[in-house]
């Protein structure tokens, strides 16, 4: 896991050509906006969460955010133990995003 600043976050971002980018917030909180092309996987359902996760191609860039960075943080390293090792963690998480955004 990497903690990446916005700057670094959104730049990576557009120069990764083997990413996804997943927002670990609740559905209530992607109501309120999201970061375009994002995938909804809320880490307060753990059985989903995991079931989910192990889901995922273990070989592509994961770009995780949440509100603040913490829930982020967490699932990063789920996803480290899990296998993945390439998961980049935006500080400040969307509360604090000044990219682009959608609404659902």
């Amino acid at each position: 896991m990497k903690d990446l600043t916005q700057d670094q976050w959104q730049e990576q971002l557009e120069n990764d050509q083997n990413k996804m980018i997943l927002d670990v917030r609740t559905p209530e909180e992607w109501e309120e906006g999201y970061i375009p092309g994002a995938t909804l996987v809320d880490i307060r359902e753990p059985q989903q969460f995991l079931d989910r996760i192990q889901a995922l191609e273990k070989d592509k860039s994961y770009y995780v955010y949440c509100k603040s960075g913490g829930r982020s943080a967490q699932a990063c390293q789920i996803m480290s133990q899990l296998g993945i090792e390439n998961t980049y963690n935006l500080l400040g998480g969307f509360s604090e995003w000044n990219g682009e955004t959608s609404n659902s």
